[in-house]
This record gives C-alpha cells, structure tokens and sequence, in this order.
C-alpha cells in the first residue's frame, strides 16, 4: 500500500498511553492511507486524495442528502456508520479489486483492524457492532451509507476528470451498480451530464 508516511501508531512503540490517545494514533492511519485506486489509475501522490480525505467527504454527503431526502433515516446512526466505514483501512490498507483479495480474506482482515482500534476503547464494542452493520448493509441507515461511499467516489472521480487526473468511466460504472434509492440515481445522472459538459 503506498501511503504518505509510516503508521503513526509505530512512534508510540514502548511508550505506555491512554487507550484513546493509542486509538487516534491508530486512525491517523486513515489520513497517510492514500486511495489506491486513484493511484492505480494514474493519479500522482500529490493530487490524491486520502482515505480520511474520502471519509470526510462521504460524511457530509450522506448529513446532506439524509437531512434533504431521508427524514425516516435515523441521522447520528448515519453519520456514525459514514465515519467507521473505513476503519478497516487503518490496518487491512485500502484493498480493491485489482488486488484480487477475495471478499472473505478482505472482511476478516478489515474486522481484526476495526477490533484491534476500537476494541480497547469504553464504547468499543457498540462500535464495531456499528461497522459490522454496514459491512452487512443490515439496515436501512447501512444501506444508504454503501450508496454514499460509491456516490462520493463518483464525485470524487469526476472532480479529478475534470481537472484532467483520472477518466471516471470505471468509477461511475462501479457506482451505478449499487446506487438505487431515489434520489441517487438522478445525482448519478447529473454527474455523468456534467462529464459531457465543456470546461
């Protein structure tokens, strides 16, 4: 996995710490984790964006369209799931399908990562309970989540087409097989409109 710079966790090797304090350490992780796939398709370090970088962007997304879209999705449990979703990372890397890692391998490595972080934590245990409710997509608020992250993605994709870094034909493709709740679809579609317009 190529990464801005070593595990933070690594600097606090044999110095005893709060648990929180070790968790941070440990989730700093997501922010020198670069996005492989941008990388893979040809966008240089400098322009790409991180795995906390994603996450962000993906939480204020799903805030935004929960808030105009969803009023029966309960709100905090969205933004909770937006922001573990990638905990996974912190130790598994960011695994896509050019790494031919089956799903199961992937899960069971992402899972270690996520109890490894959390699960010394006081709430540790609601939390990954949380994770693995998304990676199960065993609600509605998951559910929703999983099509924020391949919407984000999207976006992602086009901004940086636009800015000539990466064509987003692959990334809209991937994300138009899992978004399906109105009004998603239509943002999808808006985007790829804009992929026709001029600069």
């Amino acid at each position: 996995m190529q990464t801005k710079a070593p595990q933070p966790v690594t600097l606090l090797k044999g110095i005893s710490t709060l648990a929180l304090i070790e968790a941070y350490f440990e989730f700093n992780q997501l922010k020198q984790l670069y996005r492989q796939g941008w990388l893979r398709r040809g966008a240089p370090p400098e322009r790409c964006e991180s795995v906390a970088e994603h996450t962000f962007s993906a939480a204020v997304l799903a805030m935004l369209i929960a808030d105009g879209h969803f009023p029966a999705l309960d709100k905090l449990k969205v933004l909770r799931l937006a922001l573990l979703h990638d905990f996974g990372e912190i130790y598994a890397g960011d695994i896509v399908p050019d790494d031919h890692i089956d799903a199961a391998t992937k899960h069971r490595r992402e899972q270690e990562a996520v109890q490894q972080v959390l699960g010394k934590l006081s709430h540790g245990e609601a939390y990954l309970s949380l994770w693995q409710e998304y990676e199960a997509g065993a609600s509605v608020e998951a559910r929703f989540v999983k099509q924020i992250d391949r919407l984000e993605m999207a976006m992602q994709a086009v901004v940086y087409e636009r800015q000539h870094v990466v064509d987003a034909g692959q990334f809209m493709e991937s994300a138009s097989l899992i978004i399906s709740d109105p009004p998603l679809p239509a943002i999808l579609e808006a985007l790829e409109r804009l992929r026709g317009a001029r600069d």
